[in-house]
């Protein structure tokens, strides 16, 4: 059987409520992180892993930003379609959104504000079936999905943001599937905050033991507040430099 081809989805929607007024002018993601718009970087990683087939979910807001910065994706060596997102309604909602775009495929979602130093490259390109998703040790773990591991690094649970986390390892916002994350995201029901969440597609394919936990320990960084934005700006400024 030949191998599923891998897309790319990378979901830079949203309001960006924790950083106004910076995003009274334009999107989160395309704010600058050093040198460059936050939004090459997600791009970037998923080129580099292989994904040149890219579909952007955007808010209606500053729609035409991205249109005017990304353009095709030729200049990316890639090919971008663009879909609105009209509302907010969770992260699990890009896979309903980008059905047309996925058709019969595999999927990578990336999140627009999320940063890696690390190349997923390896992972991905040997991505074959079932969910894989990529967790981080964090000082913070409340604020994120948390995955619970039993004494062999095996993942037993994901809750989000708990308030007494059973592990400080955080899901971070980059996640590959199969096809059937598109049957599997339209079957979800609305958390208590009116999301699709995520973290109940991959409790899902965890409880039908399909689902890969990858720990890694380089930078990433969710730049959605003033302080995680400036953090990684002047790492990307200082590592510039070396």
């Amino acid at each position: 059987m030949e191998k599923e081809i891998m897309k790319g989805i990378v979901l830079a929607g949203g309001r960006a409520t924790r950083l106004r007024p910076l995003t009274l002018i334009t999107s989160k993601q395309l704010l600058p992180v050093y040198d460059k718009p936050m939004i090459f970087y997600p791009i970037e990683t998923l080129i580099k892993a292989g994904i040149t087939d890219i579909l952007i979910i955007i808010a209606p807001d500053y729609s035409g930003h991205f249109l005017n910065l990304l353009g095709t994706g030729e200049e990316f060596g890639a090919h971008f379609s663009y879909v609105v997102q009209k509302e907010p309604n969770g992260l699990a909602q890009a896979f309903i959104l980008g059905q047309e775009f996925i058709g019969t495929d595999s999927v990578t979602l990336i999140l627009g504000d999320n940063i890696f130093e690390q190349d997923f490259s390896p992972e991905i390109k040997n991505f074959k079936d079932g969910a894989m998703i990529f967790a981080k040790q964090v000082h913070d773990p409340q604020r994120f999905g948390v995955v619970e591991f039993d004494q062999k690094m095996k993942a037993i649970s994901i809750e989000e943001k708990p308030i007494s986390p059973k592990s400080n390892f955080a899901v971070v916002g980059l996640y590959s599937y199969d096809n059937s994350v598109i049957s599997l995201a339209k079957s979800l029901k609305p958390s208590a905050r009116g999301e699709y969440e995520i973290t109940d597609l991959n409790n899902i394919y965890l409880k039908q033991g399909k689902l890969k936990v990858n720990t890694f320990d380089s930078l990433w960084e969710d730049a959605g507040t003033f302080d995680s934005l400036l953090r990684v700006s002047n790492y990307m400024a200082k590592k510039s430099v070396k």
